[in-house]
């Protein structure tokens, strides 16, 4: 069958990357992608598929054989034997908030003072960013944009990596409140030469600080006539449950006093953050039903005795004890890095977790803990037609190749300064 391109999918092989990329406009004509192996996000796979775009929502999903398919009503894209994957989604991050590492001035999710609930990330959003492109090019079309500093950092939202301004790109607007949660021990030294740990003599009062803080923030959600008071506001949501309350926290006995903590003060929906000692902690976590965004696969053990290769079997143990989990990609050089998060998944694949489990833990997870699963996060009829096309296995970094992608419809540039950069060289 011959493939029919539109004006909008064709990109100029060669240009100066100067701009970043406009962001994709909605086609006129219908697209269906015909022949691939679509990777549904719930676990299912589909051979042979045939996915029906249309006003930026998928219209059908269906074997190719079953479909009647209209050159003149529609642009028939030939994708056989490539894969279709829902857009990845980058939990916990500062991708859009940050940009040179370096440059102060080019970070924007630290506030000064230490309880901040009213600080929202989302009008912070650059849509111009140039880390942006990049990060799309291995299908990653949504973030969650994230806060970073003090005990409670701030308000986090949930982003399309494509927009003209922040209020294009969003999502979902304050999905959650992000608590740093109090360290147990104070470690010195750097992860090349650690230093000496000696516990917290502060951490039960920090705690109770924080307790403290959250059921006043309660009581002020259950007095409508109290006095406007921005930051005892912000909270609100926590205990409505239109709001997850997101706890930062890693070591096992921080992950359970912080849980109960949440349930203490009333909190509807609490979240574990990075949970690294999670799967010491797995039939806690699983007997209340906690949902956990766990830190990237691609890191050290937290401690010198465990296992060398526990950070790349912990989503493993979290799907064995049917906990509720996706992947985030925080760390150094988080924005950036968030690229990467395809292939985090990939090595957890390689170390127990089924493969569509995987996909799942990036896709439909994601989307069912920031509270989006209504219009992303699988390849169903009905929703956002945020997807891409990837002409070889998209969780593995030999062969993940974006060749078409999509932001609710809209066919978006894959081009990208590093390459712009690799024409630059190569030609030379």
């Amino acid at each position: 069958m011959k493939t029919i391109f539109t004006s909008i999918l064709v990109c100029a092989v060669v240009h100066v990357f100067a701009q970043i990329p406009s962001p994709g406009a909605q086609p006129k004509k219908a697209i269906v992608l015909v022949g691939a192996i679509a990777h549904i996000g719930n676990g299912e796979v589909l051979e042979n598929a045939a996915i029906g775009i249309e006003n930026g929502k998928i219209t059908f999903i269906k074997p190719a054989g079953s479909v009647k398919l209209n050159p003149e009503e529609a642009d028939i894209i030939e994708v056989a034997g490539k894969h279709v994957y829902p857009g990845f989604i980058s939990a916990n991050n500062t991708l859009g908030i940050t940009e040179v590492d370096a440059v102060r001035a080019s970070n924007d999710y630290a506030e000064t003072g230490h309880y901040n609930p009213e600080v929202r990330a989302v009008t912070a959003f650059n849509t111009d960013s140039r880390i942006s492109p990049t990060v799309r090019s291995n299908g990653v079309l949504i973030t969650q944009v994230t806060p970073r500093s003090g005990r409670i950092c701030g308000t986090s939202s949930v982003m399309h990596l494509d927009g003209w301004n922040w209020e294009d790109a969003v999502m979902r607007e304050d999905d959650g409140i992000h608590v740093n949660w109090p360290n147990r021990f104070q470690r010195s030294g750097w992860w090349a030469e650690p230093g000496p740990t000696k516990p917290n003599e502060k951490y039960g009062d920090q705690v109770e600080e924080l307790k403290i803080f959250l059921l006043r923030a309660k009581a002020y959600s259950e007095n409508p006539s109290a006095e406007f008071n921005q930051k005892m506001a912000a909270c609100s949501g926590l205990f409505d449950g239109s709001q997850n309350l997101y706890l930062h926290v890693n070591d096992a006995k921080g992950i359970m006093e912080s849980v109960l903590m949440a349930e203490a003060v009333g909190a509807k929906k609490p979240v574990v953050v990075g949970a690294s000692e999670a799967w010491l902690v797995a039939d806690f976590l699983s007997t209340k039903k906690i949902s956990v965004i766990l830190e990237r696969t691609h890191s050290l053990p937290g401690n010198a005795d465990d296992d060398i290769h526990q950070p790349y079997k912990t989503a493993g143990v979290l799907f064995e004890n049917k906990i509720l989990f996706c992947l985030d990609y925080a760390g150094d050089m988080e924005a950036m890095g968030s690229r990467n998060l395809p292939f985090a998944a990939g090595t957890a694949v390689s170390y127990g977790l089924p493969y569509e489990e995987a996909v799942r833990a990036i896709t439909s997870n994601a989307a069912k803990i920031l509270g989006v699963d209504a219009l992303c996060g699988t390849l169903e009829a009905g929703k956002d037609a945020t997807l891409f096309v990837s002409s070889g296995d998209a969780l593995d970094m030999m062969t993940n190749d974006v060749i078409y992608a999509f932001v609710e419809g809209r066919p978006i540039d894959l081009d990208n300064p590093q390459k712009y950069l690799y024409r630059k060289y190569k030609a030379n």
